[in-house]
């Protein structure tokens, strides 16, 4: 049963690192990738002279921290919610209308958003002038889309997130439960004192996979919502949409596998930190 997902890393992760050589050459598609011009940490050195590293990084880095810490809340507080609901026709009605964003592409969030902040017939520009007031300017705004952009994605991605957690609060035992009933406990009590710390654990691994790619940014989201209007990069340009803007626009293979390179390797020792750090506070819930 392991033969299969063996085969895909093999092919996909393994065979394929060797290309990395290509943030370390001038790649020349007529050379190959071995016998293109070498240039040592050139394509890195540009990169940070003219500011794009620092930039994309303290985006991708801010929108998947808000995006993990307020996602992983949000799931966790409707999970709660809707495993102390009664009704069994209610709860699953609620659960089903949270899930389906899920199902929604990511093309279609775009069409939502561009019909909502469209700045001649838009829903808010329309409701606006209805009201005697002046249009707003979204796709000139680059501040907005920031509140924009976490809020399509938390919209999209609670659903799912939050089965996980539900099924880890079906998973503690009722016995816990009615001792606490049997203590006096109050119903917020025992989300306080046993819900909640026996979520601890998934939390914190759900988390810790969720770092592994915090400069792994949900290029979907962002394309579709953003595109190629250049004047909302400065608050929205993340690493993704960066080396897909270099290699369809310039086909600059070497700056691209060099932010790549850059990307993958920040991952990996960002989660080793983290991984150590938990494994000294709470050694049960680390990795490794």
């Amino acid at each position: 049963m392991l033969i299969p997902a063996l085969i895909y890393f093999i092919i996909f992760c393994y065979i394929t690192m060797p290309g990395a050589y290509v943030a370390f050459v001038n790649y020349n598609p007529n050379k190959g990738i071995f016998h293109s011009d070498f240039v040592g940490f050139q394509n890195f050195e540009f990169l940070i002279r003219n500011g794009d590293l620092a930039r994309i990084t303290k985006n991708t880095l801010l929108y998947n921290a808000v995006f993990l810490l307020l996602g992983h809340s949000i799931q966790i507080v409707l999970a709660i919610m809707l495993s102390e609901i009664m009704n069994k026709a209610f709860k699953k009605v609620s659960q089903s209308v949270i899930l389906l964003p899920h199902f929604i592409s990511y093309v279609v969030v775009g069409v939502f958003a561009y019909n909502f902040f469209n700045f001649d017939n838009g829903f808010i520009n329309s409701l606006l002038v209805n009201m005697g007031m002046e249009r707003i300017s979204f796709y000139s705004t680059p501040g907005v889309w920031k509140y924009i952009i976490v809020f399509f994605y938390i919209w999209k991605t609670t659903g799912y997130g939050m089965i996980v957690y539900m099924a880890a609060i079906t998973g503690i035992s009722s016995e816990i439960y009615e001792a606490c009933y049997i203590d006096g406990a109050t119903r917020f009590q025992r989300i306080c004192y046993v819900t909640l710390p026996l979520l601890k654990p998934t939390f914190i691994l759900l988390v810790l996979f969720g770092l592994g790619g915090i400069l792994r940014g949900s290029f979907d989201l962002f394309y579709n919502l953003i595109g190629t209007n250049s004047t909302l990069y400065a608050q929205t340009d993340i690493i993704d949409t960066y080396v897909y803007r270099s290699l369809v626009g310039s086909f600059n293979f070497s700056s691209s596998a060099a932010v790549g390179l850059y990307q993958s390797v920040f991952g990996l020792v960002f989660v080793l930190i983290i991984n150590l750090i938990v494994r000294k506070i709470e050694p049960e819930s680390a990795l490794f």
